[in-house]
């Protein structure tokens, strides 16, 4: 079943378009990788689908219903994290989340459960010090548990480790992940290696519309195999040989493109017949950022 459902969605700021003719799903129980490039338009989808943004036309409709500009009833179903979170820096994350609780109509003692469970599962329920003296990956962790506060169907996050460390990228990946469980996620990024990290499903947006979309393994098979960098003894060898092997010299290096297995033996056969001085082959596994600079045209 889909939880979110993007139809057809146009959006032009004067001249330039920005969405054109965008369409795709998010199903229950997933993670869906959202990718592009910066200002290829994830937020402006994101906004959409919260209603804070007029499309030109098209449809969005989230658990079957219809997302409209400006008072969407389906905001209900959504909890949202955008890239750069903002609170009040005088509240602690208990009262923070008091605040959000009671906002969507939630009971106190409701509202009192709910936050102690987050604030465990963010990490920050021993924290007692206002939210002003947060650090950037504090504040993204109290930004999850504020869109988990009243149980959505989906998760909407915005970039959220795009200018995080590489400890606050982990913690913010094992908290989604982790709440895969009783939610869909919606993870817009430009960063390919947080989406094979916890993503299900992805779908790549270049030039206002879907170019590529699938599960994380399906789009990696699409290339048409993988890459083999072959390390000479030396740049000479390196020079002379690399065309030979098919592959692009790089100093020491040839890197053979798309190399199939067949492809692969035929190598290993040029080498070993003409005792080319080589001292390393690596078999390189094909990966989402490859993919993506295939895409769009790098």
């Amino acid at each position: 079943m889909a939880v979110l459902e993007v139809k057809d969605l146009h959006k032009s700021f004067g001249s330039k378009t920005v969405l054109d003719g965008l369409s795709f799903t998010v199903d229950e129980g997933s993670v869906f990788g959202f990718i592009g490039r910066n200002g290829a338009g994830k937020t402006t989808t994101m906004k959409i689908i919260l209603g804070l943004l007029k499309a030109d036309s098209g449809e969005v409709s989230v658990c079957g219903e219809k997302v409209t500009y400006g008072g969407s009833a389906a905001n209900r179903f959504i909890g949202y994290l955008p890239d750069v979170p903002e609170y009040y820096g005088y509240m602690t994350a208990k009262e923070y989340l008091k605040l959000c609780g009671e906002i969507t109509g939630m009971k106190q003692s409701e509202i009192k459960s709910r936050s102690a469970e987050l604030l465990e599962l963010v990490g920050l329920a021993d924290e007692k010090h206002r939210i002003k003296g947060y650090s950037r990956g504090m504040r993204q962790r109290l930004g999850i548990a504020q869109a988990l506060i009243n149980k959505p169907r989906l998760l909407i996050c915005d970039e959220p480790t795009s200018a995080l460390d590489p400890v606050g990228r982990k913690e913010i990946l094992d908290i989604i992940h982790s709440a895969k469980g009783e939610t869909s996620v919606i993870f817009s990024t430009h960063i390919l290696s947080d989406v094979e990290k916890i993503c299900d499903d992805m779908a790549i947006l270049e030039k206002g519309s879907i170019a590529l979309s699938g599960t994380v393994s399906e789009l990696k098979a699409k290339r048409s195999g993988s890459d083999l960098v072959i390390v000479f003894a030396d740049t000479e060898s390196a020079a002379k040989y690399a065309g030979v092997l098919g592959g692009e010299h790089q100093g020491c290096l040839a890197v053979v493109k798309g190399a199939s297995q067949e492809k692969m033996f035929g190598i290993l056969g040029i080498i070993s017949e003409k005792k080319i001085p080589v001292i390393k082959i690596e078999h390189q596994e094909p990966d989402l950022e490859q993919l993506f600079m295939e895409v769009i045209g790098k």
